[in-house]
C-alpha cells in the first residue's frame, strides 16, 4: 500500500517539475512541446491515476474491515456512502464547469477594461453569470443533502 502512496507522490513532484521547467525555460521549446514531453507528461498522468485507481481499490476492504470509532455513531453504509458521493458531485462538476467557463470570459473582460474602463460593470456581470453556475450546482447539493 504505502508504494502506491509513494508513486502517487513521484508523479505529482514530476509533474510539477515538469510546470516548473516550462515556466523557466518557454523559449527553449519549439513551436510546440518536445515530444518526449508530451509523451512524459501524458504517462505520468496516467501512471498517476492508475495508482490513485489502485489505492482506491485495495483500500476498500481495509476501510470496511475498520470497527466504528464512535459506539454510539451512525453506521454507513456502502449505499449512503455512494449517496453521499453522488450528492458531492453536482458541486464538484459545476465547480470545474464555473472554472472552465470562468477562464475566457475573465480574460475577454480584462481585454475589455483594459480599451474601455467604463465596460466595468458589465464585464462583472458576465464573470457573476459564469460564477452562477457553481452556485446552482452547491443548491442542487443542498437540496440532495436534504433528501438523504
Amino acid at each position: 500500500m504505502s508504494w502506491l502512496i509513494g508513486l502517487m507522490g513521484f508523479c505529482v513532484a514530476a509533474l510539477i517539475a515538469t510546470g516548473i521547467y516550462l515556466e523557466m525555460k518557454p523559449r527553449h521549446l519549439p513551436r510546440g512541446l518536445p515530444r518526449w514531453l508530451k509523451g512524459g507528461v501524458l504517462a505520468n498522468i496516467l501512471v498517476y491515476a492508475l495508482a490513485m485507481g489502485g489505492f482506491l481499490l485495495l483500500s476498500v476492504d481495509q476501510a470496511l474491515a475498520q470497527e466504528a470509532a464512535v459506539g454510539g455513531a451512525r453506521e454507513i453504509s456502502l449505499g449512503l456512502g455512494l449517496a453521499i458521493i453522488g450528492v458531492g458531485l453536482p458541486t464538484a462538476l459545476a465547480a470545474i464547469g464555473a472554472g472552465i467557463a470562468l477562464g475566457p470570459v475573465g480574460s475577454a473582460a480584462l481585454a475589455v477594461i483594459a480599451e474601455k474602463p467604463e465596460m466595468f460593470g458589465r464585464t462583472l456581470i458576465y464573470l457573476g453569470l459564469a460564477e452562477g453556475i457553481a452556485i446552482y450546482g452547491l443548491v442542487m447539493s443542498i437540496l440532495l443533502l436534504g433528501k438523504i
